[in-house]
């Protein structure tokens, strides 16, 4: 034993053990090639003492441990797989010395920023001891500028034809077990290739795939790593699902290896990748066909191209069998409203009762991809899922994630990703009304409905839709609103891009139609001021098709009709605030009046159903003009 109790011995005769030929180097032997033959032997007798401290003394430093100890074990050894073909001997060792000059090109590329490793890096070239004696102009050089703790040399392999920046390891032992993995991962599939190694690793799929539906998805994740680095099937398949779900659609690459081609795995995992594919085409990233990286049979390659253009156009449903689905389909019901948290606690409670439809899958994954439920699956909610026993599995359940939502109206006054920090929004709320019925009380002409709401990327904004003006009728001002139910019961229709600076002089408050299906309705208008310009607020309340009263405030003019309660009276509640204040003041005073909320986490990732209401202006009578000025804004995406 050595190298810090590492048994060299047993480890290089394993790989040894081990070695089958590759598909390439199969091929090579059956035309001939007897050099490859003659090399079946990986390795060298071992170094002698006295040889390791001869090569010191010519060196003029003792060699690191990890190294040391491999030569005592193996006088060199034959890679093969890799750029690096032959490791040498101890006499064979000697010095890199830069001849090419790499030195001066890399500390030229250092800035007052640079790390310790770029640092370590630009002064590698010239103090770094070669081991390599055969390669494809690539070169294994450890350097003894750059330690630990345990007195390793960092080990860089530099590639000469690549154009890239060296590969570091943190020592001669771990190149050398990242180069066995690699190994294994060359041979994974051939038929032939299995022994104690093989099926250690497909043990540790096995207990990943139980330590995943129980819910210890982390630990999971530990053995499915390793597993992949070996090439085992089934651990990328696995490691993707966990890994979609742990960070998120569109965090890193999203595949899940030969899954794909089971039929059985095609509604939870083609979705996902379906999904990705789509966004990344809206972020003007991906001009490819839509692939699935593996081969598969017809049947699959028409179901994945039919998932593909249903998540385009956003008319995909996730829709499981069993208890879990009926449980998806009642939160679709509640989150298509705007209520993603209540729907989010419903299929927290159903996911026990989630079974895969195929062995290796490990979650409802194309829940994702279903437009209104899938927004909902935050990262922190994709890891409580994860951490929550399912499929027959028992445990522990996880500490619920906070919900989304804030109470009430005042987060409006908040800045956020859903609104400029100097925009606009407007909203009408009616009591008594179910949200299906407001497209024939304020919607656009008949036959006027909603209509869902587009396929959109992630970290999509609402201000960034751009707003098409009828300038046939340029006084008209026609509202696209995000249409959903509050908590309290009330209809809502938000919207959060409101183009203009304002109720002006045509402006008509539609509260009055919109009381007419129910008993209440408000309408709130906010415009930020800016520069010289005051801030706008305006609240319109009307009941059963009569409004009751209306103040519009501009700077410190008031313009008001009506009884206002004193909750609400401008005059007591805004006017001895600034700007800043005032609008959180209005907010505050209209939920503690009618109790009324908006759900942000749904108004922000555009979940909720879409209609265009009439105009809130009227038309010019007779005598009367009307002109406007527009003004485009787009702020960065944060």
């Amino acid at each position: 034993m050595n190298d810090n109790g590492f048994d060299w011995g047993t480890f290089l005769r394993r790989w040894q053990d081990e070695w089958v030929p590759s598909e390439d180097e199969a091929i090579e032997l059956e035309e001939g090639y007897t050099a490859l033959a003659d090399m079946a032997a990986l390795g060298a007798p071992p170094a002698s003492d006295a040889e390791v401290a001869d090569a010191e003394r010519r060196l003029g430093t003792r060699l690191p441990p990890s190294y040391r100890g491999f030569l005592l074990a193996s006088n060199g050894w034959s890679l093969r797989d890799d750029s690096i073909y032959q490791l040498g001997a101890a006499h064979e060792i000697g010095w890199f010395g830069d001849p090419f000059g790499m030195t001066p090109m890399y500390r030229e590329s250092l800035g007052e920023r640079a790390t310790e490793q770029e640092v370590l890096l630009a002064g590698m070239w010239e103090r770094a001891l070669r081991l390599e004696t055969d390669s494809d102009m690539s070169y294994a050089l450890l350097d003894p500028g750059d330690t630990d703790g345990d007195g390793e040399w960092a080990l860089y392999v530099y590639k000469g034809w690549s154009g890239e920046h060296p590969t570091r390891y943190p020592s001669f032992r771990a190149y050398m077990q990242r180069r066995y993995e690699s190994f294994h991962a060359e041979r994974a599939r051939l038929p032939e290739f299995v022994n104690d190694t093989t099926r250690a690793r497909d043990a540790d799929v096995t207990r990943a795939r139980e330590e995943a539906l129980s819910g210890r998805w982390e630990a999971a994740r530990e053995l499915l790593d390793v597993a992949k680095r070996y090439g085992r099937p089934g651990a990328w398949g696995m490691l993707g699902q966990l890994d979609v779900l742990a960070q998120g659609v569109g965090h890193g690459h999203t595949y899940f290896g030969g899954l794909v081609a089971d039929p059985r795995c095609t509604g939870e995992l083609v979705p996902v990748m379906a999904l990705a594919h789509v966004r990344d085409g809206l972020l003007g990233r991906s001009g490819r066909p839509f692939v699935l990286g593996v081969e598969t049979d017809d049947g699959v390659r028409e179901a994945a191209d039919a998932i593909h253009a249903r998540v385009g156009d956003g008319s995909y449903r996730y829709a499981p069998d069993g208890d879990f689905g009926r449980a998806v389909a009642q939160a679709r019901e509640v989150a298509r409203w705007g209520d993603t948290d209540g729907a989010w606690r419903m299929l927290r409670a159903a996911l026990p009762s989630w079974s895969p439809p195929a062995p290796d899958v490990l979650a409802p994954l194309g829940l994702l991809a279903d437009p209104v439920l899938g927004p909902m699956v935050t990262r922190e909610r994709g890891r409580e899922l994860l951490a929550t026993p399912r499929a027959g599995r028992t445990g522990a359940a996880p500490e619920p994630v906070p919900d989304l939502d804030p109470p009430g109206l005042s987060w409006l006054a908040e800045s956020g990703r859903w609104n400029a920090p100097f925009g606009s929004y407007r909203c009408l709320w009616m009591e008594g009304v179910e949200p299906e019925a407001m497209p024939g009380l304020v919607g656009e002409g008949e036959g006027a409905g909603l209509t869902a709401p587009p396929v959109r990327p992630a970290g999509w904004a609402p201000h960034d839709v751009r707003w098409q003006r009828d300038d046939s009728v340029p006084w008209e001002d026609r509202a696209v609103v995000a249409v959903g139910r509050t908590g309290s019961g009330w209809a809502f229709g938000f919207d959060p891009a409101a183009r203009t600076r304002g109720p002006g002089h045509f402006f008509l408050s539609p509260a009055a139609e919109a009381s007419r299906g129910g008993r209440r309705a408000v309408v709130l208008w906010i415009c930020r001021g800016r520069d010289d310009v005051p801030a706008v607020l305006h609240l319109s309340v009307a009941e059963r098709g009569e409004e009751l009263y209306a103040f519009t405030v501009r700077g410190t003019e008031v313009e008001r009709s009506g009884a206002v309660p004193g909750g609400l009276d401008p005059h007591r509640v805004l006017l001895s605030a600034d700007d800043a204040d005032r609008e959180r003041r209005l907010l505050s005073a209209m939920e503690e009046e009618f109790g009324l909320s908006l759900p942000r986490h749904a108004l922000a990732e555009g979940v909720l159903p879409e209609l265009t209401t009439r105009s809130w202006n009227r038309a010019p009578r007779e005598g009367e003009a009307f002109s406007y000025a527009t003004v485009s804004v787009r702020r960065p995406r944060p």
